[in-house]
């Protein structure tokens, strides 16, 4: 597309350019002889008209673009497009000098049109050349706000397939697990394993229903955790307690869907099952500022050494995290004799559309 044309804002900028243009050619057409009123008659209103002319070096310009072809063939193409743009203006000059004969005030311009001639041609190419350079700087311009589009583009892009691939990490990483705690029950309590296998399939039917959604209300999210807190009840009973403090701002914020699912579920795994008396599960929201902050902390074993590194399930949260809000959002781990906590941060906002 035409860099000046196909945007309404930049015809007129471009137009009103060409009045001092005219003002600098009425000058030098003065200065070859031509009285001041009748150089002010011929220039300005024929600078307008090559003002139009001119919008057509965008054709050559695009034909004969410095990264596409040899640079002679950018002169050679440029020389002769000006000489014919000059040409072509210089029979509209005449034409328009003709007509302005007709007027007493401007007899006898066509003797002196012949001094101006050389004047005209000269100023034609000069004229045509800057217009040349201006549409060359016009698709750079553009170039450079493609590449950038498309840039952003293809981040966009690497951080959705990002996110596909940790979202995919999800699933099988809980089905595993819910597997073997499913294969531990079918021995000992096979009631308690048919229970956890409605409540798993629960789980995975609302957690498919949520596969291409960007963000839910956080009410929405600790829903979905229940009904993992439900297979897991089924399994440890009263072993397993859990307490929520969600305030209500907070539990209408947007976040990833199953982003507290792996911390609930290294909390049960990794903390209740370890324990004889079993433990608890504390889930924690609320909005401090522009900021949502959800806490989930669960009781472990004191005297169990703490394990090196990230589990699978919270370097996922991290992940898709960074990917989401990049810097904006923080990931804090503490453990603290009994009692291990991770806290997530990012900026409080409302649920995007599905």
């Amino acid at each position: 597309m035409h860099p000046i044309l196909a945007y309404r804002g930049r015809l007129g900028p471009y137009l009103a350019a060409w009045v001092p243009l005219g003002g600098l050619l009425a000058g030098l057409l003065a200065i070859a002889g031509s009285p001041w009123g009748e150089a002010a008659a011929i220039a300005f209103p024929m600078a307008l008209i090559y003002g139009f002319i001119c919008l057509a070096a965008w054709y050559p310009c695009k034909s004969a673009s410095p990264h596409d072809v040899p640079f002679l063939r950018v002169i050679t193409t440029q020389v002769m497009a000006a000489a014919v743009s000059a040409m072509l203006w210089l029979f509209l000059v005449d034409t328009w000098v003709v007509m302005l004969e007709q007027i007493p005030v401007f007899a006898n311009v066509t003797e002196r049109f012949p001094h101006l001639v050389p004047v005209i041609l000269a100023v034609g190419v000069v004229l045509y050349a800057l217009a040349a350079a201006l549409h060359y700087l016009l698709m750079a311009f553009e170039e450079a706000r493609r590449a950038e589009r498309n840039a952003l583009e293809l981040e966009v892009l690497a951080r959705e397939a990002e996110l596909r691939s940790l979202r995919a990490q999800i699933d099988p990483h809980f089905l595993f697990n819910a597997l073997n705690s499913i294969s531990s029950l079918t021995g000992s309590d096979p009631a308690a394993a048919r229970a956890m296998c409605l409540e798993l399939a629960d789980f995975l039917r609302e957690s498919v229903r949520l596969g291409g959604v960007v963000s839910i209300p956080l009410a929405e999210e600790l829903a979905l955790t229940e009904k993992y807190l439900a297979v897991e009840r089924a399994r440890f009973g009263s072993r397993l307690k859990v307490e929520r403090e969600v305030s209500a701002e907070a539990g209408s914020c947007g976040v990833p869907p199953l982003v507290l699912q792996p911390l609930v579920e290294n909390a049960v795994r990794h903390g209740v099952a370890n324990l004889v008396g079993g433990g608890f599960v504390r889930i924690a929201a609320r909005c401090l500022g522009q900021r949502l902050h959800l806490t989930v902390e669960n009781q472990v074993d004191p005297g169990a050494a703490a394990k090196p590194g990230e589990g699978v399930g919270l370097a996922n949260v991290r992940g898709r995290l960074a990917a989401l809000y990049g810097q904006e959002a923080s990931v804090e781990v503490r453990r603290n004799g009994g009692l291990f906590r991770v806290e997530l941060a990012w900026p409080a906002a409302p649920v995007q559309a599905r």
